[in-house]
């Protein structure tokens, strides 16, 4: 009994392992092209308001996207964050503060997670005119965003990482490595934030 336990629990490592290295190497391919609008997901807003540091990185190669010309408008996809500083709020003010107009920023307020700012962005884009789509997330994010835009039917989308690889990624790897699959089964469409 001892060993069937033994190569069970040695399987699911392997597995995970498995998982954890293909989320890794899909994610840091970069697929930037020109598109109609970048969308950037949320992440934390501290509690001063200001953009955690998994926020700002998003934000900031949103902002070398804009600057480089491969997109003209940009989504900003959040929940509600921390008292009095809604997550698209901040994310458009630091933009504004990089140089970004506010007429080239569309708020997307109830992308609370991935699913939802998914979601939601079938109907803003259409609103708009949007076809093609950078999304804008940290490498490890990016195999269950694309599952998720997928799912919604948004099949233009091109993918920019941000950020470089760092140590404290290992937890947001690990989550991913169960998440990705979750979504894949679809037993994580729900409206809870993530």
């Amino acid at each position: 009994m001892k060993t069937i336990l033994s190569w069970c629990v040695g399987i699911v490592v392997l597995i995970a392992l498995l998982g954890a290295t293909l989320i890794c190497v899909v994610g840091m391919r970069n697929d930037v092209q020109p598109s109609d609008v970048a969308i950037v997901l949320g992440s934390k807003v501290e509690d001063d308001g200001t953009p955690s540091v998994h926020l700002r990185i998003r934000l900031d190669r949103t902002v070398e996207l804009y600057n480089a010309g491969m997109v003209p408008m940009i989504i900003v996809s959040g929940g509600p964050g921390v008292p009095a500083h809604p997550e698209p709020i901040v994310m458009r003010d630091y933009l504004v503060a990089q140089g970004v107009p506010a007429s080239a920023i569309v708020l997307d307020n109830t992308g609370i997670n991935t699913a939802a700012t998914a979601r939601n962005a079938v109907p803003l884009m259409a609103e708009h005119g949007f076809h093609s789509v950078i999304v804008v997330s940290e490498y490890f994010h990016v195999p269950r965003t694309r599952l998720a835009f997928a799912q919604q039917g948004i099949h233009d989308v091109h993918y920019a990482r941000a950020g470089y690889p760092l140590p404290r990624d290992l937890l947001a790897i690990a989550r991913e490595t169960v998440g990705l699959p979750l979504y894949w089964l679809g037993m994580r469409q729900s409206d809870t934030a993530e």
